[in-house]
């Protein structure tokens, strides 16, 4: 059986993530063989970096690769990651699975046609806390989980304006399909993935088109409002099939502190997950004898853990495997991205919109 680290591995997309990815394959001694971008001076960064070809061309590196990670801007996720999968390769794609719904429909299409696999880069799924909480959750705890509040919510989060971003034609939105992608599928996840039925949303953008906009810290450089024409905050409430619901906050910009909890609602106990702390807490209630009536709150501690890594190594044995893994799949990412695609049309109607 092949090991994981003997996996030839490549990058498509030489940028930020894909440099952070490069890095995660790196320490774990993964066999790294080559990137690729369309940017030459991203190709030579990532050659003196790494010590290994970066070519301009994505059908040379797939020539060298077993499998690859697609960390391109979103409008190009299809082109790679649908000629990738033609070309028999193994794919781990950074979420979110598409810019825009009918290019996600796309790839989950070539997905189901092709001999390898695609997985989507969800990564707070393996977070220690959240696989700890999903434990309980199978072994009966929590009793039925009904309800999930999630939030992403940053005071003052921009990424640089200018940048792709926060561009509606490279990424497909803002803080909605950048952060908020994460929201959904962590709830969702907590929910078993169910079938979303109803969708309400509205998405505001109250502060990244402005001249004025103040902030203390960017991510990347801030070429001013001009480049801004994306959303910078969504609020919206998610109800399956069964009456089970999601409140969802998110936000890059707004007047309230930083929020990162996930509080998970069920009918014998609940959970708060802080995502950006990683602590985890659940809440009970009971009595003994029928007296002695309390409130129980617990602290849950964890191993510490890089879910990226994680994530990175669930994806290398599947592939060593030659086996598709069953967590972070293509139509769990497709019905994600129809949640988003939802959002965006019920704060467009003013109303909300039925799905299946």
């Amino acid at each position: 059986m092949t090991h994981a680290n003997d996996v030839a591995v490549g990058i498509v997309g030489l940028g930020g993530i894909g440099n952070h990815h490069a890095t995660k394959l790196s320490d774990r001694g993964a066999n790294l063989v080559g990137g690729m971008d369309i940017d030459p001076d991203a190709r030579r960064r990532f050659h003196e970096e790494f010590g290994v070809h970066a070519y301009e061309d994505e059908h040379d590196l797939y020539e060298a690769c077993d499998a690859v990670l697609i960390t391109t801007p979103n409008r190009f996720h299809e082109t790679y990651a649908t000629s990738a999968l033609e070309a028999g390769l193994d794919v781990l794609l950074e979420k979110p699975l598409a810019h825009t719904v009918e290019s996600a429909e796309r790839i989950a299409e070539a997905a189901r046609d092709a001999a390898g696999f695609c997985m989507v880069g969800f990564n707070n799924r393996f977070a220690e806390p959240v696989q700890v909480l999903k434990g309980y959750q199978a072994a009966g705890r929590f009793g039925e989980t009904t309800h999930v509040e999630a939030n992403y919510v940053r005071r003052r989060g921009v990424p640089g304006r200018g940048s792709w971003f926060t561009s509606k034609d490279v990424a497909g939105g803002g803080a909605l399909i950048d952060i908020g992608v994460h929201a959904i599928d962590l709830s969702l996840y907590f929910l078993d993935h169910p079938e979303v039925v109803e969708v309400s949303g509205q998405t505001r953008s109250e502060f990244g088109d402005r001249d004025d906009y103040t902030f203390v810290h960017m991510w990347g450089d801030d070429n001013g409002a001009d480049g801004f024409d994306v959303e910078d905050s969504a609020s919206a409430f998610i109800r399956d099939a069964s009456g089970d619901t999601v409140s969802l906050e998110v936000a890059w910009a707004t007047n309230r502190p930083t929020n990162d909890e996930f509080v998970v609602r069920g009918t014998e106990a609940g959970a708060t997950f802080d995502r950006g702390s990683d602590e985890l807490t659940f809440h009970e209630a009971t009595a003994f004898d029928g007296d002695h009536h309390h409130f129980a709150d617990t602290e849950i501690e964890t191993r510490e853990g890089d879910s990226h890594a994680a994530e990175q190594a669930t994806f290398l044995e599947a592939v060593a495997a030659g086996e598709a893994p069953d967590i972070n799949t293509v139509e769990e990412a497709l019905s994600v991205q129809r949640v988003i695609d939802a959002i965006y049309r019920s704060s467009e109607r003013g109303e909300a919109v039925r799905l299946g």
